[in-house]
C-alpha cells in the first residue's frame, strides 16, 4: 500500500512538473515574439541622420551666416540633394567637394571647414549605426535562445504528459532481481514514452557493504526487464554503495557506433587547424563534428576547436542541430574581425532507428558508403561567421547494419588529382575492404598524401561504422 501511494506521488509530482514546464515555455516563446516584432536591422544611414549631420555642421562652423539654404533645402521632403549625399558617403566613405552644390562652392567662405565637419558627423552616425546593428545581433542571438529553449521544455513537457507509468508491472521483477544481487530498492519509477523508449528511476542502495558500478545494475535492469541492453547515462551516479541514491537508466539503443580518425597539419605546421569530436553523452545518439579552421596552425586550431566544442555542448544540453549551427555562426559573427570563419560538418545518429542528420556550413561532402556504393551528402554554404541569418540544410539518410560515415576536411579533397575530386575520392572509398574506421581513415589519409611532397592544407579523416545490436 505504501509503495503505491509513493509510486502515485511521483506520477502527481511529474504532472504538475509537466505543466509548470509547458507554463514556463510558453512564458519564453511570448517573450521571444515580443522582443522579436520589433527587432530589424537598418541598413544604412537615414534622411534623419544626414539632416542632424548638416545642423551639427552648421551650428560649428556657419554661425550666424545665412548666405546658402543648404541645411534649409535638405530639410525638404522632397530633397534630392539629400538622398544623393548620403549614397556617395556611403560609397565612397567621405563627401568631397564634388559632391556639394555648385552654389555652395561659389558662396561660402569656410567650405573645407564645413565639408571637414560633415564628414566627421556622418562617420559618427555610421559608427552607431554598426553598434545599433551589432546590438540588434546580440539580441535576436538572446532571442533565438528563448525560443530553443521554449522548444525545449515544450518538448519535455509533452514527454512527462504522455509518459505512461509502467511501475505495477514490473516493480516486483526488478526488486526481486536486485534483492539477489545484495541491493535494495527504496523507490521505483518506470517510464514508457510514445516511441516505446523506457525510463527508470531508482533510489537503491547495496545491503553487504560492498559497491556496484552504475554498468552492472543496467545490465541487472535489463534482465528483470526481459528487454534490451540498459545503460546508465553519463550525468549519473557511477557507483551504488550502501548509502541510498538516485539513479536514472535508459534503454541502450538498437545500433553500436565504432569510429576512427587520422590527422596531419600542412605547411610544415605542428598544429593542425582541423578539429573534431565524437559524443555519446546523448542517450540513444552519436554526435560527430569535424571543423576546418580557416588557414593552418595554432590560431586556425582554435577556432575549431572553439566551434566543435560549442556545438557538443548545445547538442548535448538539448538544442536541435539546425539551432545549435545557427547559435554557433552568431556568435561567431559577434566576435569581431579579430577572430576568423570556420566550416561546420555535423552527423546525429540515431542508435534506437539508425537514422543519420547531417547538417553543413561550408564543409565538404560527407561520404556515406552503404550496400549499394558511396553516396555523397553536399550542401553548398558559407563557413560560420560569414554572413547573418544563414539556414543550415538537413540531410537525412537511413542506416544500415555495416554502413561507413567518412568525413574529411577540405585538405583531403583538394590534394587529390585531377579536376572531378570528388568523384577520385569516392572511387577511392569504393575500393576499400571494409575493415575497421581507423583502418580506412589511415588509408584515405595515406591516398591524399601520396599526390605531392607535403600537404599544403590541414588534412583530417572522421570515420564511423554502424553495426547492429545482436
Amino acid at each position: 500500500m505504501l509503495r503505491r501511494l509513493k509510486r502515485r506521488e511521483m506520477t502527481d509530482v511529474n504532472v504538475y512538473t509537466a505543466r509548470r514546464l509547458n507554463d514556463m515555455a510558453q512564458s519564453l516563446g511570448l517573450l521571444a515574439k515580443s522582443c522579436m516584432d520589433h527587432v530589424g536591422q537598418e541598413k544604412g544611414l537615414t534622411k534623419e541622420d544626414a539632416v542632424a549631420a548638416m545642423q551639427m555642421s552648421a551650428a560649428m562652423v556657419c554661425g550666424g551666416c545665412s548666405r546658402c539654404n543648404l541645411y534649409h533645402d535638405s530639410q525638404k521632403d522632397d530633397s534630392y540633394y539629400l538622398h544623393y549625399l548620403l549614397r556617395a558617403f556611403e560609397r565612397k566613405g567621405h563627401v568631397d567637394y564634388d559632391d556639394m552644390p555648385r552654389f555652395f562652392m561659389e558662396t561660402c567662405n569656410r567650405r573645407e571647414e564645413y565639408v571637414g565637419q560633415l564628414n566627421r558627423h556622418l562617420g559618427r552616425a555610421t559608427m552607431n549605426l554598426e553598434w545599433k546593428n551589432r546590438f540588434l545581433e546580440s539580441r535576436d542571438t538572446v532571442m533565438v535562445q528563448f525560443r530553443e529553449l521554449a522548444v525545449i521544455l515544450e518538448e519535455f513537457a509533452h514527454q512527462m504528459e504522455q509518459a505512461a507509468d509502467i511501475t505495477a508491472q514490473k516493480e516486483d521483477a526488478v526488486r526481486r532481481a536486485f534483492r539477489l544481487r545484495h541491493m535494495a530498492v527504496e523507490n521505483m519509477l518506470l517510464l514508457e514514452y510514445e516511441n516505446s523508449k523506457k525510463e527508470a528511476y531508482l533510489t537503491v542502495r547495496t545491503t553487504n557493504g560492498k559497491c556496484v558500478t552504475a554498468k552492472d545494475a543496467a545490465e541487472i535492469l535489463g534482465q528483470a526487464l526481459g528487454s534490451q541492453k540498459w545503460c546508465a547515462p553519463p550525468d549519473t551516479r557511477v557507483l551504488i554503495t550502501r548509502q541510498a541514491a538516485a539513479l536514472r537508466f535508459t534503454e541502450a539503443g538498437n545500433y553500436r557506433f565504432v569510429y576512427g580518425v587520422a590527422r596531419r597539419a600542412g605547411d610544415g605546421q605542428v598544429v593542425s587547424g582541423d578539429n573534431y569530436t565524437y559524443s555519446a553523452n546523448i542517450p540513444g545518439q552519436v554526435i560527430m563534428s569535424l571543423s576546418d579552421g580557416m588557414g593552418t596552425g595554432p590560431t586556425a586550431c582554435e577556432e575549431s576547436e572553439r566551434v566543435v566544442e560549442l556545438t557538443q555542448q548545445l547538442l548535448e544540453t538539448g538544442f536541435s542541430a539546425r539551432a545549435a549551427l545557427k547559435m554557433v555562426n552568431t556568435i561567431l559573427l559577434l566576435t569581431g574581425m579579430e577572430q576568423h570563419p570556420a566550416t561546420i560538418d555535423l552527423c546525429l545518429v540515431d542508435l534506437h532507428t539508425g537514422v543519420l542528420e547531417a547538417m553543413k556550413l561550408g564543409a565538404v561532402a560527407t561520404f556515406i558508403r552503404g550496400r549499394n556504393g558511396v553516396e555523397l551528402l553536399e550542401a553548398d554554404y558559407l563557413p560560420a561567421g560569414v554572413i547573418c541569418n544563414v539556414e543550415p540544410a538537413l540531410l537525412s539518410r537511413k542506416l544500415w547494419d555495416g554502413d561507413r560515415i567518412i568525413m574529411v576536411s577540405d585538405g583531403i579533397v583538394d590534394a587529390c588529382p585531377g579536376e572531378a575530386k570528388e568523384q577520385v575520392l569516392k572511387d577511392f572509398i569504393e575500393s576499400l575492404p571494409a575493415n575497421t574506421p581507423q583502418d580506412m581513415a589511415d588509408r584515405i589519409l595515406e591516398f591524399a598524401c601520396q599526390f605531392g611532397q607535403a600537404p599544403r592544407d590541414d588534412m583530417t579523416v572522421l570515420t564511423a561504422a554502424i553495426w547492429k545490436q545482436n
